[in-house]
């Protein structure tokens, strides 16, 4: 008899999906997809099969695809199917072919999920596989979030066959005499995975007969104080950080407070992808000297007059860009600088606005970021100041110098350091005509 009730338990105890919900089931054609198709079909409830042909082991590849097909089609189950060319997407990425069948399977899963409205994925992993994961992460280093294993549930992913382990499901695939496929790539220990699940996991179990299932309550305590910490991550940041237009502000002061300020920074830093050596250097960096830049994949971290300020790394070498009399808005580095013409010669004193004398300008205009030799005459001033020692003056963080719009006429002069000054050359007077308005949002 199938394990029904205690599958129904499981997803009723971590709250995986309710019975109105479509799934799609991730089948492989192995013992774990196989046994969570018929346990799905056995519950009655609304399911697809996708299977992912890799095109990594030939004519078995084709051999699974079609099983699952026939399967799919013997149950009267829906079925989707498509083929990659694995090893040509990790060449072109980069990455293993491991990960690389990683990322297509899952992006796959979910345009599937999405346009036949599927409300989950269900994917076969099961004791074994957290154990496993536990160790991997381990071996590489990890956080907390490396520590829970694999979840039963993320988002659209599902993990119903995380109450079984691998004896259990093989003794369930042998007597109910369900046929599967058997990929030959498991049996090799060139994978790190197949190495510890075949040499280390038995050695383990030598030391602990139900090693798997110690992993798995290991996992759910991780999971439940990696929540705990979040709530408590939460609760720092309302705290210790404001947002600007131009990034966040982290107070240093109120982040030397913490304790253990490691792993709290590390947590606050997480959505920034910093890695834990870095938040170290950043930690040992704080008395030291203003100016300091840290780096992720795809922020950067700059220690400023008391404050960790965190920005979005832009594009390398942000383009110009021109602006022609009947232009109205453009987008510039994550501003949006937006233009106007007004009759008379009114204007306002604020930084985030350019009230320019309409007929000095010379078309196209020019919007860049600022340049060695870069000079110009601020507002209110008569002689000339270089944008770079102004920068200094005015204490700009490192990551505002390379982002600011700088205006240029089109001779060439600086009319405007966007959101900070403009050029006392191009002001608007008594004689002014036609005020050129721009403004930066």
């Amino acid at each position: 008899m199938l394990p029904t009730k205690q599958l129904e338990d499981f997803i009723a105890k971590r709250q995986l999906f309710d019975k109105h919900h479509r799934i799609l089931l991730a089948v492989s054609g192995g013992k774990d997809s196989v046994l969570m198709l018929h346990l799905f079909k056995s519950l009655s409830i609304d399911i697809g099969v996708a299977h992912v042909n890799f095109k990594l082991r030939g004519a078995e590849s084709q051999r699974d695809e079609d099983f699952v097909r026939n399967l799919a089609s013997s149950l009267n189950v829906p079925f989707f199917t498509t083929h990659f060319d694995t090893k040509k997407y990790a060449t072109l990425h980069k990455i293993s072919t491991q990960m690389a069948a990683r990322d297509l399977r899952y992006k796959w899963f979910e345009e599937i999920r999405r346009t036949e409205k599927y409300d989950f994925i269900a994917l076969a992993q099961h004791k074994n596989d957290v154990a496993e994961t536990m160790l991997i992460n381990l071996l590489r280093g990890t956080g907390l979030s490396g520590l829970h294993g694999i979840l039963p549930k993320k988002d659209k992913l599902i993990r119903p066959l995380l109450f079984l382990n691998r004896a259990e499901i093989d003794a369930l695939i042998g007597k109910h005499q369900f046929t599967y496929v058997e990929d030959s790539s498991n049996l090799s220990s060139n994978y790190i995975r197949n190495k510890i699940r075949l040499e280390v996991m038995p050695r383990l179990r030598e030391i602990n007969t139900n090693v798997e299932n110690t992993f798995t309550e290991n996992a759910a305590r991780v999971a439940e104080v990696e929540a705990f910490l979040a709530m408590q991550v939460a609760e720092i940041w309302k705290d210790t950080v404001q947002q600007k237009i131009d990034g966040w502000y982290f107070s240093i002061a109120k982040i030397k407070a913490l304790y253990p300020v490691s792993l709290l920074l590390y947590e606050l830093l997480k959505p920034f992808h910093f890695s834990a050596s870095v938040v170290n250097e950043i930690i040992d960096a704080f008395d030291g000297q203003s100016g300091k830049c840290f780096f992720s994949v795809s922020h950067r971290a700059i220690i400023s007059r008391g404050l960790l300020i965190i920005a979005e790394l832009q594009n390398e070498g942000i383009e110009s860009q021109l602006i022609h009399p009947d232009s109205q808005s453009l987008l510039f580095a994550n501003h949006q600088l937006c233009f106007s013409l007004m009759d008379g010669n009114e204007y306002e004193q604020k930084p985030n606005k350019a009230f320019l004398d309409a007929a000095k300008l010379i078309y196209p205009l020019q919007v860049r970021t600022w340049q060695t030799g870069d000079k110009f005459i601020p507002l209110g001033m008569k002689g000339f100041k270089k944008i770079s020692d102004f920068f200094i003056d005015e204490k700009v963080a490192q990551h505002l110098k390379d982002t600011t719009p700088i205006l240029l006429n089109g001779n060439g002069d600086v009319l405007w350091l966007a959101g900070m000054r403009q050029d006392n050359r191009y002001k608007v007077r008594s004689s002014t005509k036609k005020v050129a308005i721009f403004e930066l949002k």
